[in-house]
């Protein structure tokens, strides 16, 4: 395997990065059991987890999401 530095990946193209950003996170997301949170993530985690409990209906679906932040492009 080559070492690329990290000076060398950002003078690549754009176009070329983002295509190693997504091979590395599809490479990370491929063990997400060994990706560690911390105790405050966690806790901030549980806690919007409580939150939607207690009140589901407060929330807004994926599509109505999508397309607030789409119509801001």
């Amino acid at each position: 395997m080559e070492i690329v530095s990290l000076p060398d990946v950002f003078r690549l193209p754009i176009e070329d990065r983002l295509r190693l950003v997504h091979a590395i996170w599809d490479s990370v997301a491929e063990h997400p059991e060994e990706i560690r949170l911390s105790d405050k993530q966690r806790s901030e985690l549980d806690q919007c987890y409580s939150e939607y409990l207690a009140e589901p209906e407060e929330g807004s679906p994926w599509p109505e999401v999508k397309a607030r932040l789409l119509s801001r492009e």
